[in-house]
């Protein structure tokens, strides 16, 4: 199993990292909570519609989500700032 960061996703993570811990914190615990259990468990996942459909959200605050998907053996997360980003 392989966690991929797309550039903006990444940039925003580590962003998260010097402005502010707690919020980077809470995405690494929904990453690992996500990997233990793509479809359940904290962040109360739910399945995205339309043009992103096949992704997962998680919230991490009431304003910022974790967007991903799993290919294959890859774990792919596409946001993790703000909302449904495409």
């Amino acid at each position: 199993m392989k966690i991929v960061f797309e550039k903006r996703a990444f940039d925003d993570f580590t962003e998260w990292a010097a402005v502010n811990k707690k919020i980077h914190r809470r995405i690494v615990n929904l990453i690992t909570d996500a990997l233990r259990q793509p479809n359940a468990g904290i962040g109360k996942p739910e399945p995205l519609k339309h043009e992103l459909q096949g992704y997962w959200s998680r919230r991490i605050t009431d304003e910022h989500r974790l967007v991903y998907k799993w290919e294959g053996d890859m774990f792919v997360i596409i946001a993790c700032k703000y909302h449904y980003r495409p």
